[in-house]
């Protein structure tokens, strides 16, 4: 077994270590199909082999080789780590700067197998959110940390360290970019030969940036979204008793299992692949598992009738409410359905048009459609290890038979939306595939980006993002979980304080689902990984939790901080990336520990732009000094952006944040007073 110390000492090459190739018992990544032609997998080769001096490079081109022919990629098998991979406690990292620890704990957590949804190909979430592009890459990374003063930033290009150069210690100490392809070629086809090839590389919002926290940081987004579309849609603060259908349980979609329970609902999530499915269920996310469609309807419905069609799982948990009628009796639940959602969306519309009940309430969509065409999205005519096998023998039929059943899945969503089910996208490109698939998805009278069904990011939370609320989360890098109970408490403390003290009723309510959601984290073990939390606050809240947090540091309440990257987007809502790419500058020269930029997000290759940055507080004052100016900067950008895009929320906000500080002067949209004007001007 590898020690902390030999994994930061470089690339093992003397003796080298064997070859064991990709290991049995874990899920692996889709095989890849870039099409490569014979000069380009001669410079697959070649861009593999640079980081190898010659007297080895004859034995590990013939592996390399056959890597790129089995899966479409070199990922140096080789050179996975024989060592339990997991985030340590920072002080076990032998570095010379607390930063640089911070950072290798927090790729070793995008790494750890209870973490990571392809460990061996280095796959964090998504289907294909790299954290490296092979295992070369992480060993020369850690090294480079292990050896990083505060005088020197390391480069990072899409997976690949550049190396340790010259700086400052108010520099940034870690700048990465990921897939910074010139517009032209930033296409989903370029994308997969050029990442064969070992030049760029996808680090989806959190994975290449070194910043995932394990499922829990998208399950309180999926809370409040699931809260605010309640309210919003169906007029309800409590949703008990309501049903919330969707699908993906791998990655961040892992989420939404825990999301349901949380917001006090009944949430059935079908999933494709039986391992993630399991994973999710032995790790407490599931409280009951099914393969069996008429189960999952009599969870809906009083129905005594017993359904024994188990397959392969074990019935210990799976009926263990099965008389009874979790919608009726208003039971939060979580319910893992082992199939392709497909067949889910299309027996509840059986159910409507044979009983004329509509048994769902919400609907959405967590599939990594993003990359449908390349294991992100499983055809419902085919099994999963059938459609597996297609999509590497065939990837042109795999693709008509993604785009066939996209069309079957929104035919069977519209019917129910129809009937009053509200469905929205969850930003993971699902009404843009399926419009290109040629679904009916388009908004009448809309322009090419406007569906017929709502985003979460514009139409549930958008309100609240330009109130500056966003994703902020924190890891405790001691590993204990006292240090993360006690954050917690911090936390809620400065929240209760800040609305004695007087905040809008908007505002307020956010508070309090936060200060909710904070208590009902610590009863619903949300920990997979680092211990970590996540919340959504605004500037005030953002600041003032950093602040609080720090002083504990240096009164010795907890140990240091780290506050990983939040990444702001600039997306296909508004097609401009300006925000995105100023908060990843402004952020590295007002006091960040490191910095990213990444093309792709959440939504997909070529369709986003994502800046963010990470700051580890260790309780001093400069650390105090650095967290007030970046938190400050990061959420006035964006409410900015919002305020003069039109958004009256973000007009309020901005102006109440330049009343309480004079260095701050945005440009005010003026409105139009006469609307008719614009139609008299055009036809003068």
């Amino acid at each position: 077994m590898t020690s902390l110390k030999e994994i930061c000492c470089g690339l093992p090459l003397n003796p080298l270590p064997e070859n064991r190739g990709r290991r049995k018992g874990i899920p692996h990544a889709p095989v890849r199909t870039p099409n490569l032609t014979a000069q380009e997998k001669k410079l697959a080769l070649r861009n593999a082999l640079r980081y190898f001096p010659p007297e080895i490079q004859k034995k590990l081109v013939l592996e390399f080789a056959e890597e790129l022919r089995l899966y479409g990629h070199i990922y140096m098998y080789r050179f996975f780590p024989d060592i339990e991979m997991r985030a340590y406690p920072i002080k076990d990292y032998p570095c010379k700067t607390k930063s640089a620890a911070a950072i290798m704990l927090m790729i070793m957590n995008n790494l750890d197998p209870s973490v990571a949804q392809f460990p061996q190909e280095l796959v964090t979430y998504g289907g294909n959110g790299q954290v490296f592009s092979n295992w070369a890459q992480f060993w020369l990374v850690m090294q480079y940390l292990s050896e990083m003063t505060e005088e020197q930033t390391l480069v990072m290009y899409s997976g690949h360290p550049l190396g340790l150069f010259p700086s400052h210690r108010y520099a940034p100490r870690l700048i990465i970019t990921n897939g910074m392809v010139i517009p032209n070629y930033s296409t989903r086809d370029e994308y997969e030969k050029m990442f064969a090839l070992g030049v760029t590389m996808y680090g989806q919002m959190t994975a290449g940036s070194y910043c995932y926290i394990g499922p829990q940081g998208i399950v309180h987004g999926t809370v409040l979204t699931v809260l605010n579309a309640g309210r919003r849609y169906l007029k309800a603060e409590d949703l008990s008793g309501k049903v919330f259908v969707t699908s993906g349980l791998g990655g961040m979609s892992g989420a939404q299992a825990k999301a349901a329970v949380i917001a006090g609902c009944v949430g059935i999530i079908a999933e494709v692949d039986e391992a993630a499915l399991l994973k999710r269920y032995k790790q407490g996310w599931l409280m009951e598992i099914s393969n069996n469609l008429d189960h999952c309807i009599a969870r809906l419905r009083y129905d005594l009738t017993p359904h024994l069609t188990l397959g392969t799982f074990s019935s210990t948990h799976l009926f263990k409410f099965y008389s009874r009628d979790a919608r009726k009796n208003k039971i939060a639940l979580s319910l893992g359905y082992h199939g392709n959602v497909v067949d889910l969306w299309e027996r509840l519309v059986y159910e409507l048009d044979t009983t004329g009940e509509l048994l769902v309430d919400l609907g959405s969509d967590q599939t990594s459609c993003h990359n449908p065409f390349s294991g992100g999205y499983y055809p419902v005519q085919l099994g999963f290890e059938e459609a597996k096998q297609l999509l590497s023998t065939n990837p042109g039929k795999f693709r008509t038979m993604v785009q066939e059943s996209l069309r079957r899945h929104v035919a069977a969503i519209n019917r129910l939306a129809d009937k009053g089910m509200f469905f929205w996208d969850y930003g993971n490109a699902f009404l843009l595939e399926a419009q290109r698939a040629g679904a009916d998805v388009e908004k009448k009278g809309g322009n090419k980006t406007e569906f017929r069904y709502p985003s979460y990011v514009q139409h549930i939370m958008g309100d609240i993002f330009s109130l500056g609320f966003g994703p902020f989360r924190w890891v405790c890098t001691s590993g204990d979980p006292q240090d993360l109970s006690t954050t917690d408490s911090i936390a809620m403390s400065v929240l209760e304080d800040s609305i004695r003290r007087g905040v809008s009723t908007s505002v307020k309510q956010q508070y309090h689902d936060n200060i909710r959601w904070i208590r009902e984290a610590g009863r619903h073990s949300l920990v997979v990984g680092s211990q970590a939390r996540i919340l959504y606050s605004d500037q005030r809240g953002r600041v003032s939790i950093a602040v609080a947090i720090n002083r504990a540091i240096s009164e010795g309440r907890i140990k240091v901080c780290l506050f990983p990257p939040d990444m702001s987007p600039g997306n296909s809502f508004s097609l401009l990336t300006d925000m995105a790419v100023q908060n990843f500058v402004g952020d590295a020269f007002r006091g960040a520990t490191w910095v990213a930029l990444h093309n792709g997000g959440g939504v997909g290759w070529g369709e986003v732009i994502n800046g963010g940055f990470g700051l580890v507080l260790d309780g001093s004052t400069e650390a105090e000094e650095r967290a007030k100016m970046m938190l400050s900067w990061d959420v006035s950008n964006g409410v900015a952006r919002r305020c003069w895009s039109g958004n009256d929320y973000a007009y309020e906000t901005i102006c109440q944040a330049m009343k309480e500080n004079v260095m701050l002067k945005v440009t005010l949209p003026q409105k139009v007073a006469d609307e008719d004007i614009l139609e008299q001007a055009l036809q003068s």
